[in-house]
């Protein structure tokens, strides 16, 4: 008997969603993962995302691009136990509460109570745990959602410190110097990241100020005229610099 003809119209969802089908009910990617067990250990964490707000199109990219390397391994015979986690700590999951509460600072969160506060955290990192893991099933990312790590688990905090006394016992441990931005808001350090959530471009304007001179000793009182586009810092001005190399152009405006 010959192949039944191709269907008239190929729906390639209808066909992708037969094959998650199949890999959910034989649970393909377990069978994937034990059948190396004994086999030498490719560790791989997934660099864990927040699930406080909804998964893109950029997040369906880089979890395609984390899906290939524990692939690849596991097709060359490790063993690749792959566990997802959960990002639940940092100032985008604080802002979003705060934005809810209406609330701004750390002094109003102190007047709510840190207690309640971090618990309304704790309940805003889970909101759309349910489309993450629908998105990760949907594009085929095969992982450990089951079992995952979250950071907010004591068990996590202290793997961590575990960590840092390894290599603080080792010696690696040295004290440094580092310029930080810095949140007076918060009263915190940002990171790079969280700098670059609050970006954006704004039209400033420049100022023209006249800074008096002391009367010299050939004539009447003059002037320097400056210029600067950070108007900000004038409060705090307490000298200005010449240059001794440079020539000034004296101007009568309107006498």
């Amino acid at each position: 008997m010959g192949l039944p003809p191709p269907p008239p119209e190929y729906k390639p969802q209808d066909v992708e969603r037969e094959i998650i089908d199949f890999w959910r009910q034989g649970r393909i990617f377990e069978r994937s993962v034990s059948q190396r067990q004994g086999h030498q250990r490719f560790v791989f964490l997934d660099g864990p995302p927040t699930a406080n707000g909804k998964p893109g199109s950029h997040h369906v990219i880089s979890r395609a691009l984390k899906d290939l390397v524990p692939r690849y391994k596991t097709m060359q015979g490790f063993y690749v136990a792959r566990r997802a986690g959960w990002d639940t700590h940092g100032l985008p999951v604080e802002l979003a509460v705060e934005k809810e509460l209406k609330i701004s600072g750390k002094a109003e969160i102190e007047k709510i109570g840190v207690a309640k506060f971090n618990a309304l955290c704790r309940e805003s990192v889970w909101r759309y745990e349910a489309e993450w893991r629908k998105m990760t099933e949907r594009m085929g990312y095969w992982v450990d959602i089951e079992h995952p790590y979250v950071t907010l688990h004591p068990g996590y905090m202290e793997s961590e410190w575990w960590a840092l006394s390894q290599i603080y016992s080792k010696g690696l441990l040295f004290k440094g110097l580092k310029v930080n931005p810095y949140c007076p808001r918060c009263e915190t350090t940002l990171s790079s990241h969280e700098v670059a959530q609050g970006y954006e471009e704004v039209e400033d304007p420049s100022v023209f100020v006249r800074f008096p001179l002391k009367e010299g000793r050939d004539g009447p009182a003059r002037a320097i005229l400056g210029w600067t586009t950070t108007p900000w810092t004038l409060p705090s001005n307490v000298a200005l610099a010449v240059h001794p190399d440079l020539d000034y152009v004296e101007v009568d405006q309107k006498g």
